[in-house]
């Protein structure tokens, strides 16, 4: 799936609303992810960078952006890091996810994932942890995320 999800990427993403329509696909598959209504900016190999609009939908009670909706915006970008960096004989699911609230969240939120190290080869079980820091529109981080993906071979059929 990585190769191809890199490749629809860098083909749909040359159409105009193409990160939008590249966003959108993403949520059909994931539609849980749909909560958050991300917008993938930039995606390779090793890197995700996803948008989070500042909505009414996302605040909690005080008007910042919700911790939950901050979780689901780095297990994105996480998720689809992972999915274009490793390779199509590796398969990976969150295993847990450990999270610093650094600052009130307030505005549009821009996620960068990227892991703590390169994957070598897929031959057995492992985690390979990913972080994933969260700024506000002035750049300040206001929320990190490590999320460790447990990676292993994925079943022949």
């Amino acid at each position: 799936m990585g190769a191809p999800l890199l490749s629809l990427y860098q083909r749909i993403t040359r159409w105009p609303a193409g990160h939008w329509l590249f966003s959108r696909a993403v949520c059909l598959r994931a539609p849980y992810f749909a909560t958050v209504a991300p917008l993938f900016v930039a995606l390779e190999p090793g890197r995700c960078e996803v948008l989070m609009r500042d909505r009414r939908r996302v605040h909690n009670h005080i008007g910042t952006v919700h911790a939950i909706a901050l979780c689901n915006l780095a297990e994105l970008s996480a998720g689809v890091m992972a999915e274009v960096t490793l390779p199509p004989d590796a398969r990976w699911i969150p295993k847990g996810m450990s999270v610093e609230y650094l600052s009130r969240a307030k505005g549009s939120m821009h996620a960068v994932a990227a892991p703590e190290a390169p994957m070598d080869a897929v031959d057995a079980g492992k985690e390979w942890p990913v972080r994933v820091e969260v700024t506000d529109p002035s750049g300040t981080p206001v929320f990190r995320a490590r999320i460790t993906m447990w990676v292993s071979p994925r079943k022949k059929a």
